[in-house]
């Protein structure tokens, strides 16, 4: 299965505004991502309220996984970018 790892580039981390703006281009995905931070349980990158239980704050290491590269590319894109700063 496609993952890939990156930063948490959100200054305040993947609180509501950024895991809102995740949520809903998952969800708009034909198949299903996750996120995970280390040492923690996979979470549905479609859902804001999940994403926000990683507690993941800026420079955190998250892994994003789905069975399409497309796919992980895109949510990855979107976990390393400040969404704050939109």
């Amino acid at each position: 299965m496609p993952s890939t790892t990156v930063t948490v580039g959100s200054a305040v981390g993947l609180h509501a505004r950024p895991a809102a703006v995740i949520a809903e281009a998952a969800s708009a995905l034909s198949t299903p991502v996750t996120l995970a931070v280390a040492g923690g349980e996979p979470v549905d990158a479609g859902s804001a309220l999940m994403i926000m239980t990683l507690g993941a704050e800026k420079g955190a290491s998250v892994v994003v996984e789905s069975d399409d590269q497309a796919a992980v590319d895109q949510i990855a894109a979107l976990v390393e970018k400040d969404l704050d700063a939109e």
